[in-house]
This record gives structure tokens, sequence and C-alpha cells, in this order.
């Protein structure tokens, strides 16, 4: 979502960000790909990430794929505890 210039807001880039959320996928498909079963789980954050695209804000984005990925650890390390 790109936003007109505004004094003091940096432009949002779309790329950049669908390029870090792909890479959360990658590393929750390679490392918990269990959790992708479970993507339910992952709304509250994938709501957050998208909140933080729509005002703009890298860190925020950033944070909320960072707890997008934590909490799909924490899925798929449930699915295991329960699997064994």
């Amino acid at each position: 979502m790109n936003r007109p210039d505004w004094p003091g807001v940096e432009p949002w880039d779309a790329e950049w960000a669908a390029e870090r959320a792909a890479e959360a996928l990658r590393y929750l498909g390679t490392h918990y790909p269990e959790c992708l079963a479970a993507l339910r789980v992952l709304d509250v954050y994938e709501t957050a990430a998208n909140e933080a695209a729509v005002r703009g804000g890298r860190e925020a984005y950033l944070e909320a794929l960072r707890g997008y990925m934590k909490a799909g650890r924490n899925a798929a390390l449930r699915i295991r505890r329960g699997a064994a």
C-alpha cells in the first residue's frame, strides 16, 4: 500500500512488506511446518501486521511479523507435544 507524499511520513513499500511476510512464512514452513495447518491461531498477529502496514510503520510491521513467527512456533510445539 503506497501512501502519497506527506511531510514526515515515509512512503510504504509494499514489495518490501511482501518480501518480509514471505520470509516469515518460509521460516515457519521450514522449521515449524505443523503450524501451517493451524493458521487460525495466527490471525491476531496477521491483523497486527496488516494494521502496521496501513500505518506505514516498518518497525511495527517487523515486530508484528516476529509475533506471528513466535505464535507459529508455539502452536507447532503444542502440536508436537500432543503427538509425543
